[in-house]
């Protein structure tokens, strides 16, 4: 069996950069200081864990404490359903991602997992706007975990654990740090780019990068070419 693991933003949906903007403007309104940048290639690992730790040992010169970890969770998963709420429209799948997840859903010889460097819950209020049933499968997050290497091991080792017949795993991501991630690992990438500027993965070494799911069939033969990044 192969298993398919899937990142969230700009992979399965896309917000132009809606969400990460809310996630700015919730440290802001909790901590009273401007968020020092939503490129998130500016820190040291793209993971919500890391990115809300930095910015909190820069400005207070301190290390981040649990229990503030866990208000802004709150506050930022109440703030993402209710933009959901407000302007639905704004929150997209990549066209064809639910149907495509739940076709593998169905399919004898895949397994679906998720291993995103947001947090878990807000990974699943993301995915659940636009119909992709995230109760169904495996969902690993940034949750007291700083890398995405982490987080992917995480996820494989979780479905192993249940699925000992699994026998490939292919990552599914948009970003640079996706290409760098899989390289590490050694793992099979697929790239996507709903944007269509597929030379931003492949430039970086991915094998294989798609635009979207609404070919199937297309997809799955992009899984089973996809090899590590060069």
């Amino acid at each position: 069996m192969t298993l398919i693991l899937f990142d969230v933003d700009g992979t399965l949906i896309y917000s132009e950069r809606r969400d990460s903007r809310c996630f700015a403007q919730t440290y802001t309104d909790l901590y009273g200081k401007p968020f020092p940048s939503i490129d998130w290639r500016q820190y040291p690992h793209v993971s919500d864990t890391t990115i809300f730790a930095k910015v909190i040992q820069d400005h207070f010169n301190r290390a981040v404490q649990a229990e503030e970890v866990a208000a802004f969770k709150q506050l930022y998963g109440e703030r993402l359903r209710h933009l959901r709420t407000q302007n639905p429209e704004h929150y997209r799948e990549v066209p064809g991602a639910a149907q495509a997840v739940i076709q593998l859903l169905e399919h004898p010889a895949y397994l679906v997992a998720v291993a995103t460097g947001g947090w878990k819950e807000s990974a699943e209020i993301k995915m659940q706007h636009v119909g992709i049933p995230s109760d169904h499968f495996w969902v690993s997050g940034a949750d007291d975990k700083y890398t995405r290497e982490e987080i992917l091991n995480e996820a494989t080792a979780a479905v192993k654990n249940v699925y000992p017949q699994v026998q490939r795993v292919v990552y599914v991501g948009d970003a640079v740090w996706d290409v760098h991630t899989t390289r590490n690992l050694d793992m099979d990438f697929l790239g996507i780019r709903h944007t269509h500027d597929h030379e931003i993965l492949l430039n970086l070494g991915a094998t294989q990068v798609i635009s979207n799911f609404l070919d199937f069939e297309l997809f799955i033969r992009a899984i089973e070419a996809a090899a590590p990044p060069k």
